[in-house]
Formats: structure tokens, C-alpha cells, sequence
């Protein structure tokens, strides 16, 4: 398997929209609705199953107070056999339409996580990572007799273990934490407040709402704006929502209609955000080749200049051909820039400045002027 850090390049093919992401939620069970979508047609995919729980009756405090938690009829299987059947299938009919380069999301709890694992595995997906979530309010163990369980955990993981170029947005994220790699254990608080839906009695639409900036964190990991995301447990729709403000296209299954209804509304109350703040995050490489030359050209450094470095130690004349010149030395910005310092190796964009008016500006951010007028124009 050929693994690039970086992920797919921000100038690969993509999905382009010009207006509001489009999202949508198809009622029905996601195995027979998903097998109407072509082949190889989705980017991300992030599935939150049933659990499989094995409630056997009601959970109550120690002081007989009932505790508010899942007891729906869909997250009940007659057998542990029964319930590997079912996600056997949900995986084959999403990884049907995941296109080569797609990812897979799996989020659950002790209950069933290890059992998708396996399954994933023997289907042949290939694990990148797990995720730990941990909740920093998580619901206490009222018997005191395990453990407070207060995390979940995601599988991340590509088609095939031949799959390349699948995105992940390695510098976006690690520029947000503060220049460090992002972490696999993740501390993020349970839905509450606002963000929780509840219907007209008061009461949770749904048992298992995601919060949004789980996904959010998911989407922006592992996804591009124009990509075509699908959740085939849609529930109260927070991966659509979340989709649609990040500009990701979404498409949503779901076989309870109440949710379905709740979800729609939800997700038709979000606005994107703007296009300029979604943008991917541009590397040095992914950026459009520059030369030095090109600044001469355009009149951003005229001939006969002087470079200098940032303490005006070394002074290089600029060369009508783009190249300097440092003494009898002639070589490109990198070269001279190198021999200026007595190294082996320099990046000459980001050593040599131009004296303006304003003071010496390195020649990068001309070199980043031209970059930005391309992307406009692109």
C-alpha cells in the first residue's frame, strides 16, 4: 500500500459547486437504497451503527431512578451471528460505491467495535488508525462495579490495501495544533445544550447524537470541499450538517421517518461557510512552481537590484537571466544563497530579501503574490 502523508494532492480533480453543498436524506435501509448509487462514487464515508448494547431490561440508578439509554428496537439483534450478518452487509454495500481513493469511518462503543473491526478486516478494508474518543462528561457508572465508560472508538480505513492517494489533510491539521502532528486520542465533550434536538415533550429526538464537532473534526481530516459524503445511519443527521457547512455534499439513510424529518430540518437550517475559509491547505509542493525569473518579468524586482539577507550580511545583484550574482559566483537563488552562507544546501525564497520603500521584504511573498493571482484565475 503506497501511504502519502500529505494524502490526495489539493490540486487533484474534485468535486467543484458553485452554491450551497448538496444534501439530502434517502429513507429506506441503507444495504437496498445504497445499492442504487453507482459504483465508485463517494469520497468519505461515516457510518454510526447500532451498538448491538444487549439491554435486557431497563438501566436504573441506585436509587431506582430510570437512566435515559438506548432501548430502540433497532438496536436489538437476536444473536451476536445476527448482528455480524447485518454489518457484514452494510460494509459490502458501502464499500460498492467508495471510490479507490474513499475512507471509512466506523465509530462504536465496547459492545460491537471489535466485532466491525474484524469484519472490516476480513472484507478487506485496510486500517489506518483508531480514534479514541474521550468524552470529558461522560455518564457516570451508577453501580460502581466497572469502570466509568467514558470513550468511544473510530476505525479509520481505506478500501483496499492497494488503495493511494486517499486524503488526509496532514499539514491543515497540524498547523491547527499549533504546528504539532494531531493526535489519535481525541477530547471532545458529549452532545449537549442547544446542539441537542429535542422534540415538542422535551425529549431527546434521538438517544445517540453525535456532537458536531466530532465530525466536524472527521470531515476536515479526511475530506475536501465538493466531496460527496454519505452516513448510511443518518439518525438526527449531524454528519449532514455538518457536511453541508463545510461544503462537502452529503446524502444521508435513514429508516425511521421521525428521524429522517428532524434530521431535514436540521440540515436545511445550516448555511456553508464561506468558500475563502474552506480552501484547502496548500503546501510548498501542492503550490504552483514559481521561478525567480518570473518576478523579473512581471517588474517585481527590476535588474541591477541587490538581495540581501535579513541582516544585510551578503549582497547578491540580480541578473537580467533571472540568476544572481555573489562576487564572480553565478547560480540561482538556491545556489548563491548557499554560498552566501557556506552550506551545502539553501532555500533561496526564504534567505534573500528586496530593499522597498516600506523596508526589506523577502522575496517569498512576491513569489506568493503570483501564487494567489493564479489561484484566482484558476
Amino acid at each position: 500500500m503506497v501511504v502519502s502523508r500529505r494524502g490526495a494532492s489539493a490540486r487533484a480533480p474534485r468535486t467543484k459547486f458553485e452554491n450551497a453543498p448538496s444534501s439530502h436524506i434517502v429513507i429506506g435501509d441503507c444495504v437496498a437504497e445504497l445499492s442504487k448509487l453507482p459504483a465508485g462514487s463517494v469520497d468519505l464515508v461515516f457510518a454510526d451503527p447500532p451498538y448491538n448494547l444487549q439491554l435486557k431490561g431497563d438501566l436504573k440508578r441506585p436509587d431506582e431512578s430510570h437512566v435515559d439509554a438506548v432501548n430502540d428496537e433497532w438496536d436489538k439483534f437476536s444473536s451476536f451471528s445476527a448482528y455480524d450478518d447485518f454489518t457484514r452487509a452494510w460494509l459490502l454495500a458501502c464499500r460498492r460505491v467508495m471510490k479507490p481513493s474513499a475512507t471509512l469511518w466506523v465509530i462504536g462503543s465496547y459492545h460491537n467495535i471489535f466485532r466491525v473491526g474484524a469484519i472490516m478486516q476480513d472484507l478487506g478494508f485496510w486500517l489506518l488508525n483508531d480514534i479514541v474518543w474521550r468524552k470529558s462528561n461522560p455518564m457516570p457508572n451508577f453501580r460502581g462495579r466497572r469502570f466509568t465508560n467514558a470513550h468511544e472508538t473510530m476505525i479509520w480505513a481505506a478500501r483496499d490495501e492497494k488503495a493511494k492517494g486517499y486524503t488526509f489533510n496532514y499539514e491543515a491539521l497540524k498547523a491547527a495544533n499549533e504546528d504539532v502532528q494531531a493526535r489519535s486520542d481525541w477530547l471532545i465533550p458529549l452532545c449537549t445544550g442547544e446542539e441537542r434536538l429535542k422534540g415538542d415533550d422535551g425529549k431527546k429526538v434521538h438517544p445517540t447524537q453525535k456532537p458536531e464537532q466530532l465530525l466536524a473534526r472527521v470531515l476536515l481530516s479526511s475530506s475536501k470541499p465538493g466531496d460527496l459524503v454519505i452516513d448510511p445511519f443518518n439518525g438526527t443527521g449531524t454528519t449532514g450538517a455538518v457536511a453541508k457547512r463545510l461544503g462537502r455534499n452529503y446524502i444521508g439513510f435513514e429508516r425511521d421517518r421521525a428521524y429522517a424529518a428532524a434530521a431535514e430540518a436540521r440540515i436545511a437550517a445550516i448555511e456553508p461557510l464561506p468558500n475563502a475559509t474552506l480552501a484547502p491547505f496548500m503546501t510548498a509542493r501542492d503550490a504552483p512552481r514559481v521561478a525567480f525569473s518570473e518576478l523579473i518579468e512581471r517588474g517585481m524586482i527590476m535588474p541591477g537590484a541587490k538581495l540581501v539577507d535579513a541582516k544585510k550580511r551578503h549582497g547578491a545583484l540580480v541578473r537580467a537571466d533571472g540568476a544572481i550574482m555573489l562576487g564572480d559566483k553565478v547560480g540561482s537563488i538556491h545556489r548563491i544563497g548557499a554560498v552566501a552562507q557556506g552550506s551545502g544546501a539553501c532555500n533561496g525564497w526564504t534567505f534573500w530579501h528586496v530593499e522597498t520603500k516600506n523596508g526589506l521584504r523577502l522575496i517569498d511573498e512576491l513569489r506568493a503574490e503570483i501564487r494567489s493571482e493564479m489561484a484566482q484565475a484558476s
